[in-house]
């Protein structure tokens, strides 16, 4: 947005932004300037101090100030003395330009200015979530994933803005959405400073989650102490992945059809709309067209959002990559807690991991692999290492327990003394440590716990 008396000069500039692909707003007075200011959201202000009225462009960046706005203002000044250019960054300006100005130079600030305001809201929003660098690489060369890596990045490349991924819980629908990012806009400018912003629509209670996706002006409600941007207006320009939108209220669903379509969005409490350019990706565990029938998904952005679907296969389906994965993360895990790498897998865990269902898909794998890489100190993974919910208690020992052969002494033995025993060994041969002594004998951490504080052990 441009403040000026002088419609010369901002005409002049204007052009100039268009050309660059700006959308811009003229006010040529300072009458109501800081309401229509506020109504309209720019993303970068430019304002002439001196506008020939009682009312200064000081006056009205105090008075946005005072309404805690949080876009940049660049203050246009005649005056070259170094008096005018001090007080107005006291005032809170981002930046100023003597006129007559260089408009490249306007140019240069103004990029750099959206630059730095993207990185902190991006920076600022990301602090909530839980990115894990550990997540960021689809592992896997079955025929399944390599057709899917192929669809995804023609997808990705022929710059298509509206995506479903469908899948299990776990499968990797946030990888895959990641990687289809960097595919969207590789080659075209610095990646890292293409925003990525996922949002989980059942992460956030229903009275926040609309103020979340859209922003809201002060006043808008309650707790809306100043002007907040949503987070389509924070990934403009990048990537939005809306996570398990299945589960989103149906009146919602009504705006985000509206902003697939218009690409348009508005604050709570607004009274314009904002345009976005924004690449929109949506994750779902859920049968979308069942939904649809059972009246809890919205038929028309149903049929939006499925023009281009990809579907994840569960993990069990995924054959040799099961082993990929997995050796993946024993590496991944061993780098981030400085462990030795374990660098092999047994035969009989890898039958194991092979023709376990998997029902947490890769999600659990990893979490087994994280505990196995934290918890033994092995160069093999082995069956031993692996939970019983993986082999199951009747499949995890029974090699063992075959040429396991306990005969009882003629004379008798005390059972108590046995369990004592038997606790006592296990202890002592994992160093102490009740975790994975309980393993050994085949308890949870609390029986192996209970039963030795009973023998005082």
């Amino acid at each position: 947005m441009l403040l000026d008396d002088d419609d010369l000069i901002i005409s002049m500039l204007a052009r100039a932004l268009n050309k660059e692909g700006y959308s811009t707003q003229l006010l040529h007075s300072p009458d109501e300037a800081v309401e229509k200011i506020l109504a309209w959201q720019p993303d970068v202000l430019l304002l002439d101090i001196d506008l020939r009225h009682e009312i200064s462009g000081l006056d009205i960046l105090e008075s946005l100030q005072n309404e805690n706005i949080d876009f940049p203002v660049v203050m246009l000044t005649g005056d070259d003395s170094s008096e005018s250019a001090i007080t107005a960054l006291r005032f809170g300006a981002a930046d100023y330009q003597h006129k007559p100005f260089n408009v490249e130079e306007i140019k240069i600030v103004i990029d750099q200015l959206l630059q730095n305001a993207r990185l902190r809201d991006e920076v600022s929003y990301l602090k909530q979530s839980n990115a894990n660098a550990l997540d960021q690489i689809l592992i896997g060369k079955s025929p399944a994933i390599a057709k899917i890596m192929d669809d995804a990045r023609k997808i990705a490349k022929a710059g298509v803005t509206s995506v479903l991924i469908t899948g299990k819980s776990g499968t990797g629908k946030e990888v895959l959405a990641r990687r289809m990012h960097h595919w969207h806009f590789e080659g075209k400018r610095d990646l890292n400073s293409i925003p990525y912003i996922a949002i989980n629509c059942t992460a956030l209670p229903e009275n926040l989650i609309e103020g979340e996706l859209f922003g809201h002006m002060k006043g808008a409600f309650t707790d809306a102490k100043s002007d907040k941007k949503g987070v389509f207006e924070l990934a403009d320009g990048g990537t939005l992945l809306l996570d398990e939108i299945g589960d989103m209220r149906p009146e919602l669903q009504g705006k985000l059809l509206r902003v697939l379509e218009e690409r348009q969005v508005r604050r709570i409490g607004g009274k314009v709309d904002l345009p976005i350019d924004v690449n929109i990706i949506a994750c779902t565990n859920h049968d979308l067209k069942k939904r649809v029938q059972d009246g809890h998904f919205r038929e028309d952005l149903y049929y939006r959002l499925c023009s281009f679907a990809i579907e994840l296969p569960p993990l069990k389906d995924r054959g040799t990559d099961i082993l990929l994965l997995a050796q993946h993360f024993l590496d991944s895990f061993a780098r981030r807690y400085l462990k030795n790498p374990i660098t092999h897998i047994s035969d009989e865990a890898q039958q194991l991991l092979m023709t376990y269902s998997w029902p947490g898909n890769v999600r659990e794998m990893r979490n087994i692999i994280e505990r196995c890489v934290v918890m033994e100190e092995t160069d093999t993974l082995t069956i031993d290492h692996l939970p019983l919910a993986v082999g199951g208690q009747d499949r995890t020992f029974p090699e063992r327990r075959k040429n396991l052969h306990i005969v009882l002494p003629e004379e008798g033995i005390s059972l108590e003394f046995v369990e004592r025993e038997l606790l006592r060994q296990a202890l002592e041969r994992t160093g102490g440590n009740m975790t994975k002594a309980a393993k050994l004998l085949d308890l949870t951490y609390d029986a192996f716990r209970y039963q030795a504080k009973k023998y005082e052990i």
